[in-house]
């Protein structure tokens, strides 16, 4: 698949939005978000602190529904500001990302 340069010179996939996910999970020393846009990995992608509490990651992707869970400092958790969530197999529930 071609890559375009964004104005900042990363590339991106054509097709692909950039989306930021932020949760506030409150104090933690590690954030990590997992789930359909990472296969399910366990590095998963980390979220950087910010100055306003809340963590945060970029992530570029295709339009459509992703659902994702978060591990703090190793405990799976759900991020607060998810709007729509879906029973898993675990009996917990996953966060839904929706990319338009």
């Amino acid at each position: 698949m071609a890559k375009a340069k964004t104005p900042t010179g990363a590339t991106k996939a054509p097709g692909r939005k950039r989306v930021t996910l932020v949760a506030n999970v409150g104090t933690a020393r590690e954030v990590v978000a997992t789930g359909d846009f990472t296969s399910w990995s366990d590095e998963g992608i980390p979220l950087k602190s910010r100055p306003d509490g809340t963590w945060a990651a970029s992530l570029q992707l295709s339009p459509g529904e992703y659902q994702y869970r978060l591990r703090v400092d190793g405990r799976w958790e759900n991020n607060p500001a998810a709007v729509r969530r879906a029973a898993n197999a675990f009996g917990s529930e996953n966060d839904i990302l929706t990319v338009v």
